[in-house]
């Protein structure tokens, strides 16, 4: 639970977990006052929930003002809060000497639920929250999240396309690398060092994946597009250089290669979003820190949990069977 009070990111990961946060509003069950199309409740309301006083309240509110006017706290005046008071003004003391009333909505009700230390109900609520949290996404996984990338409906046209270059990558390591077949593990290692710091032995150990288990299986597609990318280009540019000395390469000389390729302009903020979106899924989604990739954690967006929970999302079998015409026309064309 100490994530919670400690953690930006944590907060904001359940926060932006839609699913979740219709579980918890059900478990809640906090009556308020239907405005604007949401439910809103006063900090008295809040106040009173958390067996806190409103000073305490008026505290969160300063120290942590833009986090919970982010996830919908407001400070309602003018127009807006008289419209409010013709609704709602029988339910607020001293209604008519208000010039200006703070609001929470649903959201930033629960957003001052993980940062309040004094309250137990808040505790309570913070670790009620966490459960239904990880219930939610083993429903909409089937319990299955080593293989949540998949539920991604772009991952397919991804894994698809991805072998293609592949193969033009280890044919490239064939035909211009003067070195043994253990040339193959330790160049594909180095892309994966280039692109998320890590070797596939410790990408494995981090997803706790089994010793047969393919790890590009497990890869969002967004990465698999970027090591595409970096196979084909690195195939390109080895061909390149191996032509231009009438040779085969030295290992020396594909390290260099590497090394130019990777550190290009061009690639860095494809790399850098690839990072992103695998150390804050990972550590969300599978429980997984990637602790070389720690500077790039964030919290997970509205968009991705529709990606791999919502309805935008779609199980792997179905993919393939919606499919079918694509593979046909792959094999057709071969």
């Amino acid at each position: 639970m100490d994530k919670l009070t400690n953690s930006t990111i944590e907060r904001q990961n359940i926060l932006n977990n839609k699913f979740a946060l219709e579980r918890i509003q059900e478990y809640v069950g906090l009556p308020g006052m239907l405005f604007e199309g949401e439910y809103r409740f006063t900090k008295q309301m809040v106040a009173d929930f958390f067996e806190v006083d409103t000073s305490t309240i008026d505290r969160y509110l300063e120290k942590y003002s833009d986090e919970l006017k982010h996830n919908g706290y407001i400070l309602s005046r003018g127009k807006q809060l008289k419209e409010f008071k013709l609704q709602f003004g029988h339910l607020i003391d001293k209604a008519t000497k208000i010039t200006q009333l703070g609001l929470f909505n649903f959201r930033s009700f629960l957003n001052l639920a993980m940062l309040l230390v004094e309250s137990q109900r808040a505790r309570h609520l913070r670790s009620k929250m966490l459960d239904i949290v990880i219930d939610t996404i083993n429903q909409k996984t089937g319990g299955n999240t080593k293989y949540i990338n998949q539920r991604d409906t772009d991952y397919l046209t991804s894994a698809i396309k991805e072998p293609k270059y592949r193969k033009q990558f280890t044919q490239a390591l064939n035909d211009y690398l003067e070195m043994g077949n253990y040339k193959y593990a330790i160049y594909t290692d180095k892309i994966y060092e280039y692109i998320f710091k890590e070797k596939a032995k410790e990408y494995k150990e981090i997803l706790k994946l089994k010793k047969n288990d393919n790890i590009r299986e497990t890869m969002y597609a967004e990465v698999l597009d970027l090591i595409a990318s970096f196979e084909a280009g690195l195939a390109h540019e080895m061909g390149k250089k191996s032509r231009e000395l009438g040779r085969k390469l030295y290992p020396a000389e594909v390290d260099s290669i590497f090394k130019e390729f990777a550190s290009h302009p061009a690639q860095l903020p494809h790399v850098e979003k690839a990072r992103v979106k695998m150390a804050s899924r990972d550590l969300h989604f599978r429980d997984a820190f990637h602790k070389r990739l720690e500077q790039y954690i964030q919290s997970v967006s509205t968009e991705d949990f529709d990606r791999f929970l919502g309805e935008q999302s779609m199980d792997f079998d179905e993919q393939l069977e919606q499919a079918k015409d694509i593979f046909k026309r792959l094999k057709d064309s071969e």
